[in-house]
Formats: structure tokens, sequence, C-alpha cells
């Protein structure tokens, strides 16, 4: 009997035992106004393995990929995936979000400058840490844009980019908005968005938009509207992988085409059916809202494979992971 289980072991797929013997442990880091709390997830092995760090999108995400607004678990659920295929991962709480809710309490003291700091502690960490061969920056949306800001600064060895805009993100919002707002509330928007991209805030917002716009935002969407990420992305010289589902109601492949325009050696993954939050769901509005608080779903197994084949060809991972 003790054999046949043997055999059964020996049988199973490497992403199953990878699966078997994962160490999940809590991390902090220092910054400058305190310490960000972090989740690193780790196949359990003697040698050392890469590690990637896990950035996420706008707004107060926490290191799961989830919000006040819905909980799909995506970032959580891509660490899992990634370890399945010998990749260690670091995702984080946000200064403001979770346990580093104590780091940068007020919303208005928030800037992309502080995340790029952020994700470049988390990484220098990392490097130091005997544990791991490699450090990979991953950011999904919002996260790709300080991904790419913070890779000329910890030279990664290599950086992926989820979902990522290649537009200036005022645009972006403004096409977002197109549509879903009647026209008087439009305007206004469309005005905010002007004065924000002049560096000029406004304390008179009208409820409606309260929730994009409110005042104590404003100071973090001036510092975002100042960023172009087509040039954040062609000053990586990291090797880079884009990756964008043909699904996702948020961001275009055309972002992801336009990202790779800036960096032509940079390689294009278009994931069919995959959504913002990294699931294979219909173009269907109603299952694709629902799809964002559905963290029962399973992540787009594509992703992760291609992800995997990536880091083998640029040597990050043993062809044989």
């Amino acid at each position: 009997m003790r054999f046949l289980f043997l055999l059964a072991l020996l049988a199973m797929p490497a992403s199953y035992a990878y699966a078997q013997t994962l160490l999940n442990e809590g991390m902090t880091v220092q910054v400058t106004d305190g310490r960000l709390h972090g989740s690193l997830l780790l196949p359990k092995t003697t040698e050392p393995l890469p590690v990637a760090l896990l950035i996420a999108g706008s707004g107060p995400t926490d290191r799961n990929g989830n919000n006040p607004m819905g909980r799909n678990d995506s970032l959580k659920r891509l660490a899992q995936a990634l370890a399945k295929h010998g990749v260690a991962s670091l995702r984080y709480d946000k200064r403001g979000v979770g346990q580093s809710l104590a780091v940068a309490p007020a919303e208005k003291q928030l800037s992309v400058d502080s995340y790029v700091a952020d994700a470049v502690a988390w990484a220098r960490q990392l490097k130091a840490d005997p544990r791991f061969s490699e450090v990979v920056l991953i950011g999904h949306s919002e996260g790709a844009l300080i991904a790419s800001l913070a890779a000329p600064i910890v030279e990664p060895a290599a950086l992926i980019s989820i979902a990522g805009s290649g537009r200036p993100i005022d645009r972006l919002l403004r096409e977002q908005l197109q549509g879903r707002l009647p026209p008087p509330l439009l305007a206004t928007a469309h005005y905010l968005i002007d004065e924000l991209k002049a560096g000029r805030q406004h304390g008179q917002v009208p409820e409606e938009l309260q929730i994009l716009f409110r005042p104590s935002v404003q100071p973090y969407l001036i510092s975002l509207f100042r960023q172009d990420p087509i040039q954040a992305f062609a000053n990586v010289t990291a090797p880079a992988l884009i990756i964008q589902g043909t699904h996702d109601i948020q961001v275009d492949h055309e972002d992801a085409e336009a990202l790779q325009r800036a960096r032509e050696e940079a390689e294009l993954a278009l994931i069919p059916g995959m959504n913002h939050v990294l699931r294979i769901v219909p173009m269907d509005r109603d299952r694709q809202t629902a799809s964002y608080n559905q963290p029962e779903l399973p992540i787009a197994h594509a992703l992760t494979e291609r992800i995997s084949r990536f880091l083998q060809k640029h040597g990050v991972l043993p062809a044989s992971s």
C-alpha cells in the first residue's frame, strides 16, 4: 500500500507537489514613515528561487487584490499559481490599507512617488534575501505603471505588466467615464480632470463625483496625471512581458500594443477571454461585474503558463520548472 502511495505521488504533476509544500510567511519592510506589511508565499526548497513582487492596482487595494468595492483575491490567486511553477512571491498591503493602515493614514498624503518608493523598498529587501535568486516585478493595472517607474532603480531580472494602461491615466479615465455619466456630470468630470492635469485642486465637487474626485484624493490624482505610462515603460531595460486579457472592460488590447511599440523587444501576450481581475469571463457586463466579487473563480490558466515560459526563456526559471 505504501509503495502504491509513493507511485501516486511520483505520478502527480509538479504543480501539485509545489502546492503541498508552500510556506506562507508574514513580512514587513521599513519605509520613511513606518512599516508596510505583506505576505511571502514560498515553495519549500533548499535552493534559491526567483521571487515576484506583486504590485496592486489603483485605490485602496490590499495584498490580495481586494478593495471595499469587492473581493476577488486576484493577487492571492496569482501568487498561488506562480508558486506551482516554482516562483515565490511577495504581495503587500499598500500604505493606508489593511495592516499598512498606519503608514500615510491621510489620503491627501498619497502620491505616485510614495508608491514607487514602497515598491523599491520591497524589491531591495527581496534582493538582499539569500533565499531568492532573482527579483521580478509584476504590476497589475496601475501597479504596472508603478513597476515601470521602479524598475530603473531596482534593476529587476524581468518586468511583467498585466492590464497596464498604454495611455496617460487622465485620458483613460475620460474614456472610462464616457457613456457612464449624464452629460452635465460628464462635463463637470472633464473640467475637473483638466484642472487636476494642470495641478489645480478644487474643494467643490458634486456628490455624484465624490468617489472619484473628492478633495482628499486630488493630490494623488495630480501626481498620477503627470505620469506617462509609455515613457515609463520605454525606460525599462529589463526583459519585459506585456499581458492583456481580451475581455478586460477597463483596459483595452490597444493599451498593450501601445506599450509594445514603446519597446519593440518586449513580448506581448493576449490572453483569450481573460478580464481585468484575471478570470475567464464572457463579454457580458453583468457577469463581468459579478466576477469582481467572486474569489472562488479560478484565475486564467494561460496567464501563469505564459509567465512561466517567459521567465524560462530569460533564464529566471530553470527550463524544467
